[in-house]
């Protein structure tokens, strides 16, 4: 073999090499993006007050809205009021019919919701997709009349004398 032949049968070699290593690294790279799109960071819970749900959206119209915690806290460090509100996005419609519902009645509710890696435009604006939500109904104590002080007897019954 001569030296022009040796090149071109190791630089055949080589391209090969470096197809497979870039297919690889678009493999990766598309599990990665996949993944961050749709992967879970975290599930949880919010409870407090809906104070805003809209619809809203140039292209991809999503449901955002905000939780208000009901309480005030205050930093350590500055002194300042702590933000109590909490911007969340609804993808199903069904659910934001349920936030709406609980915005229009003042109720206090529990949130339930996945928070993603990433926002994307498509899903809302937040990283917040709220997926379910809890009405709480606080029970209220039941109004029980007193049993009267001084029973009467009934006209026709005898009293009691076992004792």
């Amino acid at each position: 073999m001569s030296i022009k032949e040796q090149m071109v049968t190791s630089g055949k070699k080589w391209w090969r090499y470096i197809k497979i290593t870039f297919m690889i690294l678009v493999a990766l790279g598309l599990a990665l993006l996949l993944y961050l799109f749709f992967a879970d960071y975290s599930e949880g819970t919010r409870t407090g007050y809906v104070t805003k749900i809209s619809h809203k959206g140039y292209v991809f119209k999503t449901y955002e809205g905000e939780l208000n915690f009901g309480f005030f806290g205050g930093t350590a460090t500055k002194g300042l009021p702590s933000d109590n509100v909490w911007y969340f996005s609804v993808t199903n419609s069904k659910v934001a019919k349920d936030v709406e519902e609980a915005s229009k009645s003042g109720s206090k509710v529990t949130l339930h919701y996945k928070q993603k890696y990433i926002k994307i435009s498509l899903r809302g604006d937040t990283e917040y997709l709220v997926y379910k939500v809890e009405g709480l109904h606080q029970a209220q104590p039941a109004t029980q009349t007193p049993p009267p002080a001084n029973p009467q007897i009934l006209p026709g019954a005898s009293p009691d004398t076992s004792r």
